[in-house]
Parts: structure tokens; C-alpha cells; sequence
């Protein structure tokens, strides 16, 4: 105690430099950090980021490090990079294009690093924490900008209640939010801890109710459900599961009668498709239809490996100069469809490598806990939404991916470690 009262704060710096721990702690700082901004700013995310993959190189045990890159959740992120990387060849876009459609698989490579650190940090809970405030003032904020809209830093101020970013942004997050807290909610109500269960129920609740009288994305309305049905089968009884599906589809007749904001989202799945099929209007399911069509027929060209890296946007801008493309159309790089963006630049190969990835880190998070169950809905929200949108590699959407499915994937490793010592021990 003496000497350290005694030390100079040169010596303290020194101290903390030069430990392992403290470099750990800083890790940590800088994650929390990341996911803290994420629905804020991608600048953000990404310098807090980058921070944090450095402070990882100090102590970093290199021999540890390489023989987990062998697991199989390691090792197929990091295959649909280099395949992605070794697709520049065989492409025949600008290299500035094959480079430009490289960089959305490189976050893949930083979700190996995660699974490493967090399987040795305690500290992953925090993580998740961080992102669920982060995400709680965002829907306070948004609330102020329904009422306030010159508050938006939107210069265009079309989206009703959004401060950054984007409509289907927010709406990820919030639905990640309100459905990952229905597990611990359940927990808590086991235990009869009924004030903190109301409390995250509130939370929760609040996230739904800014979806549904502020905005919230298509994308949301179709997977909201699925996301449920998934936690109902896996952490409820039949009787449970009756009651509740009963209280959420009152829920739903409630917020479907007092919210024209909803009404009007869900009108536009009938509407644009209507638009599109008999006035050839080139409304937003329409063009989705328009990227399919034409990104079937592209894989059908190079079924086997595709057209390789950045090949999409030409492929696109040549489609658009034929007679059965719909006029008004927009051209984009990508058929807002995960499968099919990696099918036309890497055929078959491609859309292997890309469901391993998701049933490798489905099967990763079997079991009961909250990092299981937060893994499990992360991947599963990714799966569902790619449907519609290519988020693995969108930078917010895929960021979520990489980062969660890291961070709970590295608890669950922790705890069948420690599972295991444990078990050793008692035998």
C-alpha cells in the first residue's frame, strides 16, 4: 500500500502499459464503446473499432489465437473473405469496383478476434448492456424528432422520427431490443422479481410503441413475428405459448386500430406490388422483384463460381439497357437479397460458404442462457432480414452481426469451459 502511495504517476502509467490486464480492460473499453455508437454514427464505430482490434496486437497470444481460427465458427467467416478476395481474379469489373465489393467482407474477419478476446473477458454482458442504452436514447430521440423535426440531423427530413441514419436501422435495432428482453423477462418473473421484470417489460414496450406510432420498417413487420415464434418454441409451454399469442395478437388489433402510421407501412405491401405488376411502376418491392428476376438469371450464366467480385453493378447496368427491364428502376450493385448477391459474384460455392456461416453460429448457441439466447436471435434476425436486403454485408446491419454473434459466441465458449473445469474437478 506504502509503495504505492509512493508511486509517480510516470511509474503508474508504466504499470498499467506494461500490464496484460489493463490492456484486457482497455479491450473491453473500447468494445463497449463501439456498440455504444453504433446506432449513432458508423465514423464512430468504426474508429472505436479499429481501436480496439489494436489494443488487441500488446499481449496477444499468437499460438492461442491461430489454433482458434481452426474452429469451424472461425473458420467460414474468414473462407467468405478469401473467397471474396480470391473472386478479384476472375472478375471483370474495375478493380476500383472488385475492391469496393471486397470491403464489406472484411468485418467478417473481425468476428473471429471477438469469439477469441470474449471467451477470456468477463466482461461481455457489458456489451450487450451498452448497446441496449444506446439504443433506449435513440428511441427517446426519436420520439422528440416526431414532435421536433428541424431537431433531425437528416438534411432531408422525409423519415418521420429519425435523428440519424435510417428507418430500417432503427427498426433493427429496436426489434432486437424489445425481443432479446422477453428472455429475461421470463427469468425474472421465475424468480419473482416482478419489479425489475416490469421494468424491462416497459423497456421493451417502449421500443414497440415508437415502431408503431413513429416508424418502422417492412422489414421489421415480417420478422417481429418470426423472432417470437422462435423464443415461444424454444422457452415456452404450449399453454404459455396459447396465452401469450392471444395477448400479442390483441396487442396487435390495438396498435393496427390506433395507429394510421402502421396501417399506411403495411398498406404499401399491396400497393407496391400492385404498382409494379399491372402499372409497371417502380415502387420499392417492385425494384426488389426487378433485382431477383435478373440475379437469377446472372447466377444461371456462372452457376459454379459466379462472376466473380464486384461483378454485380455491371451485370445490373447492362440488364437495365434491355427491353425487359421496368423504365424508372433504379440500377444497384446489389439484388437486396443476401443469397443472391453472393450467388451472382460467387456461384454455388459462394451461397455454401455463406449458410455454413449462419448454421455454425445457429448451432453455437444451442443450450439455455441469456448469450444463447441473444446469439441465437441475432442470427436468426440476420437470416430472415437477408430475405429482403443484403445485411450481412450492409455496414450497420452486418457490424450487429459480426459483433454479437462474437461477443455472445465468446461467453458461451467461456461457460462450457469453465463448465468443464468444473466438471473435471468434481470428478
Amino acid at each position: 500500500m506504502t509503495a504505492l502511495a509512493g508511486e509517480t504517476t510516470a511509474q503508474m502509467l508504466w504499470r498499467r502499459f506494461s500490464s496484460p490486464v489493463a490492456w484486457s480492460e482497455t479491450v473491453d473499453l473500447f468494445a463497449i464503446l463501439t456498440v455504444a455508437s453504433l446506432p449513432w454514427s458508423t465514423s464512430l464505430a468504426a474508429i472505436f473499432n479499429a481501436a480496439f482490434l489494436v489494443c488487441m496486437v500488446p499481449f496477444l497470444d499468437i499460438k492461442a489465437f491461430l489454433q482458434s481460427l481452426t474452429r469451424p465458427i472461425c473458420a467460414a467467416p474468414i473462407a467468405l473473405f478469401v473467397l471474396a478476395l480470391v473472386g478479384t481474379l476472375w472478375s471483370d469489373a474495375t478493380w476500383g469496383a472488385r475492391l469496393y465489393a471486397l470491403s464489406p467482407t472484411v468485418k467478417l474477419l473481425v468476428l473471429p478476434v471477438l469469439l477469441y478476446h470474449f471467451e477470456r473477458s468477463p466482461r461481455g454482458s457489458w456489451i450487450f448492456i451498452a448497446f441496449l442504452v444506446s439504443c433506449a436514447l435513440l428511441s427517446m430521440m426519436s420520439w422528440l424528432v416526431a414532435f421536433y423535426p428541424n431537431l433531425t440531423l437528416k438534411p432531408d427530413h422525409l423519415e418521420r422520427g429519425i435523428f440519424v441514419k435510417n428507418y430500417i436501422d432503427q427498426s433493427q435495432e429496436f426489434t432486437l431490443c424489445a425481443v432479446a428482453l422477453a428472455y429475461p423477462v421470463g427469468l425474472l418473473l421465475r424468480e419473482k422479481r416482478y419489479w425489475l421484470a416490469g421494468l424491462l417489460t416497459a423497456l421493451a414496450l417502449s421500443f414497440f410503441v415508437n415502431m408503431v406510432f413513429v416508424v418502422v420498417s417492412r422489414t421489421a413487420l415480417v420478422t417481429v413475428p418470426i423472432m417470437f415464434g422462435v423464443f415461444a418454441l424454444l422457452h415456452l409451454r404450449w399453454r404459455s405459448i396459447a396465452v401469450v399469442s392471444v395477448a400479442l395478437i390483441a396487442g396487435a388489433a390495438i396498435a393496427w386500430q390506433a395507429s394510421p402510421q402502421l396501417r399506411k407501412t403495411a398498406d404499401t405491401f399491396s400497393r407496391d406490388y400492385r404498382l409494379y405488376t399491372q402499372e409497371s411502376v417502380p415502387t420499392s418491392i417492385g425494384e426488389r422483384l426487378e433485382y431477383w428476376r435478373h440475379a437469377v438469371q446472372f447466377f444461371a450464366e456462372a452457376p459454379l463460381v459466379g462472376h466473380g467480385t464486384g461483378s454485380s453493378q455491371g451485370l445490373f447496368e447492362r440488364a437495365a439497357k434491355e427491353p425487359s427491364w421496368v423504365l424508372g428502376v433504379r440500377v444497384f450493385p446489389n439484388p437486396h437479397n443476401q443469397m443472391l448477391h453472393v450467388a451472382i459474384q460467387w456461384g454455388i460455392i459462394g451461397v455454401v460458404v455463406l449458410y455454413a456461416i449462419w448454421i455454425l453460429h445457429l448451432l453455437l448457441f444451442r443450450g439455455d442462457g441469456p448469450a444463447h439466447w441473444i446469439g441465437l436471435l441475432i442470427v436468426v434476425q440476420n437470416v430472415f432480414t437477408s430475405l429482403f436486403n443484403s445485411h450481412l454485408f450492409d455496414f450497420h446491419e452486418g457490424w450487429i452481426y459480426v459483433i454479437g454473434v462474437g461477443v455472445a459466441g465468446g461467453m458461451v465458449i467461456r461457460a462450457q469451459r469453465e463448465g468443464a473445469k468444473v466438471g473435471k474437478a468434481s470428478s
